[in-house]
């Protein structure tokens, strides 16, 4: 029984570099806000605003359960907007870029950091929900759904997915090597975080998301245009969406991968704003850090679209994953006193997680294809929704994690630089990213069933599914 048709028009512009650009700038705005916040939110609120690191934690773990429902619902909302002369996932960035701009700035107001504890925790509950659950999902899931709808072909996907990666990088490196030069004081050889220039870093960063975003809109087109009608609409319930999301294998394990990759990534770069100033005193090699992360990623750009189109994307990203988790695992055996050591193998650890990373958007490109198969229905929203809210849950376990293990060891604003203190914090900063990336590798490789032979299989099978459709 036909579900409906997928047409990719043939009366826009081919796809091609200013696609890849704007997508680019896509990710670049959404990290203006997510790396600063994953990065420095943390250490913002423990450092400058006197909030105990696991209650900040848990405000970000309960913000994560909330997304289970705004998550969701807006992958419904886009899946069932009208078609319209930008498509359907574009228009959502032009609305939602101001809100998500202002809310990031909101959560990083120290002058308020002499009002009582209970207001500050309040303040912080309402300003993350606001940024996170509600403006940044209604950005961030049109944007990862707009990716099928730019182009149906899997190498231009790739593309994007790669171009989607080094945005983020590039926001990652302005913010991972900006923030630590300008945001701390030296105090009597100590790196203290100035809450001021938090305040002004945060409002600079969250008008360049805006300008981000507004690039992303204006340069790319969506072409793939899904024809639903209105049978299919009633019969795809909600209920029939989680029913099918929870017996399908590809798209449950690329969701254990997101999260347990979410986990390592961000508690390694949340702890390194402890790791840095706390264990080696040295922020000015954080900033180092961030560079050598920038050419690792450079380096794995060029090299992972040839190697996951010979090997494949899935087994790839095994390989890097494997290489992340035991350069993590010397770095804990070896503990380099000298800071530079740390940043040199810091840059091989980053080679390996950008590789995966460079392919990770394309992995869930596959599960959507195999979904539509599978299902009979094509679900770009909705599948990159329950996507999304698996990477925010990797977010909140990595700072709710971070954020416990801080308290159990006692990290407070007078032991920050206790020598009991900064040694647990180097432990804690490389062994549970080790143990992330070792249990990633084996969710690729044992429990996602899309390797290379099986995504070929799916790519001309939905070929000739598109051609009877529009044939009919």
């Amino acid at each position: 029984m036909q579900r409906g048709k997928t047409q990719e028009t043939g009366k826009q512009r081919p796809f091609g570099l200013r696609d890849k650009v704007g997508y680019l700038f896509g990710d670049f705005g959404n990290d203006f806000t997510f790396i600063l916040s994953s990065s420095f939110l943390l250490k913002f609120y423990t450092d400058v605003m006197g909030v105990p690191a696991g209650i900040v934690g848990m405000i970000m773990m309960i913000a994560r359960f909330v997304d289970a429902v705004t998550d969701v619902t807006m992958g419904r909302i886009c899946d069932r907007s009208p078609l319209t002369a930008n498509g359907k996932f574009r228009p959502w960035i032009r609305r939602m870029c101001g809100p998500v701009a202002i809310a990031s700035f909101l959560l990083y107001q120290s002058s308020l950091a002499n009002q009582p504890l209970t207001f500050k925790v309040i303040y912080l509950f309402i300003t993350y929900l606001l940024w996170g659950s509600i403006f940044y999902t209604s950005i961030n899931i049109p944007y990862g759904s707009m990716a099928s709808a730019i182009s149906a072909e899997p190498s231009d996907r790739q593309s994007l997915s790669t171009f989607r990666t080094m945005g983020g990088t590039l926001a990652g490196v302005v913010i991972g090597a900006g923030v630590p030069l300008f945001a701390y004081d030296n105090v009597g050889g100590m790196q203290v975080l100035n809450g001021g220039r938090m305040t002004l870093i945060a409002g600079i960063f969250s008008v360049c998301a805006v300008c981000c975003y507004l690039l992303c809109y204006h340069l790319t087109t969506e072409r793939v245009h899904p024809e639903v009608d209105e049978k299919t609409k009633q019969e795809n319930s909600v209920g029939r969406m989680l029913k099918n999301a929870f017996t399908n294998r590809a798209l449950l394990s690329i969701i254990a991968a997101s999260i347990v990759m979410l986990l390592s990534q961000l508690t390694m770069q949340s702890m390194a704003n402890y790791v840095y100033p706390n264990f080696y005193r040295n922020t000015a090699a954080q900033s180092a850090t961030t560079i050598v992360m920038m050419a690792a990623m450079l380096v794995a750009a060029v090299i992972a679209k040839p190697l996951a189109t010979k090997i494949g994307k899935a087994e790839v990203s095994v390989i890097s994953n494997l290489l992340a988790g035991l350069i993590c695992i010397a770095l804990l055996v070896i503990r380099p006193a000298n800071v530079w050591v740390y940043v040199a193998m810091q840059g091989l650890c980053w080679f390996g997680l950008g590789i995966f990373s460079m392919v990770s958007w394309a992995l869930i490109t596959d599960v959507i294809d195999y979904s539509e198969l599978r299902n009979g229905i094509r679900e770009d929203g909705t599948v990159y929704a329950l996507y999304s809210f698996a990477r925010k849950l990797g977010q909140a376990a990595s700072a709710g994690l971070s954020g416990a293990l801080l308290s159990a060891i006692g990290y407070t604003q007078a032991t920050a630089f206790d020598a009991g203190v900064v040694n647990s914090i180097f432990t804690i900063s490389n062994l549970i990213p080790a143990i992330g990336f070792l249990a990633l590798a084996a969710i690729l490789w044992f429990w996602y069933p899309l390797h290379k032979k099986q995504v070929d299989a799916n790519v001309e099978a939905l070929k000739e599914k598109h051609e009877k459709e529009t044939n009919e």
